[in-house]
């Protein structure tokens, strides 16, 4: 193994995954991908994207491809139930916050669905979590709720209903949490009748 080839590992490792963009950031050619390919020290994970072969991609790796190349995005709505493992919503894209008026770039892989989030609904109830060795900016379960109320049209009421009883069925909030949230984002008023008629 080559010293090149030793710097596209280090490079590998510290990303989880690269592509050839990545690679010519560093003056490395792109062809280093796919002989390191063949060579059997990358493996291909998607389109034009590899990893290193012991690598363990989780089922939320495109939440860590999208984090690495949108540090301001925040995970939101589907994509955010489906990694609280609330619901049952399995969304074939990411789905993302960004401030109003933000960076939202076209992204050859994962797709991205974006939307644009302001205030309070961008900066309130933030987590980060560690995917595939990248921090990933991911709303909490109570704002995720939350969200889906604001976002209704986009996501429906009863995905958002869904949420809201699921959530609170398994304790991934308190209700303080939640009407704080709601409070904040002004969708109090929609979500505490339903959340009424679901603890009466």
């Amino acid at each position: 193994m080559n010293s090149t080839e030793q710097q596209v590992l280090a490079l590998t490792d510290k990303l989880g995954s690269v592509r050839a963009a990545d690679l010519l950031e560093h003056d490395i050619g792109r062809e280093y991908l796919s002989r390191m390919y063949h060579k059997g020290l990358l493996q291909r994970i998607a389109r034009g994207r590899y990893a290193l072969p012991d690598a363990e991609i989780s089922s939320h790796h495109a939440l860590a491809l999208f984090a690495n190349q949108v540090p301001g995005g925040v995970i939101t709505l589907l994509s955010a139930l489906a990694f609280h493992q609330i619901g049952t919503q399995n969304p074939h894209e990411v789905w993302a916050a960004v401030k109003a008026r933000g960076y939202d770039p076209d992204l050859d892989y994962p797709k991205v669905r974006y939307h644009y989030y302001s205030g309070a609904a961008y900066e309130k109830g933030i987590e980060t979590h560690r995917i595939d060795g990248v921090e990933v900016k991911i709303y909490s379960p109570a704002k995720t709720v939350v969200d889906c109320f604001r976002m209704r049209n986009k996501v429906g009421l009863d995905v958002a209903l869904e949420a809201l009883k699921e959530g609170w069925r398994d304790r991934r909030f308190t209700v303080d949490e939640l009407m704080l949230l709601a409070k904040e984002c002004r969708i109090a008023t929609v979500i505490q009748p339903h959340f009424e008629m679901l603890v009466a």
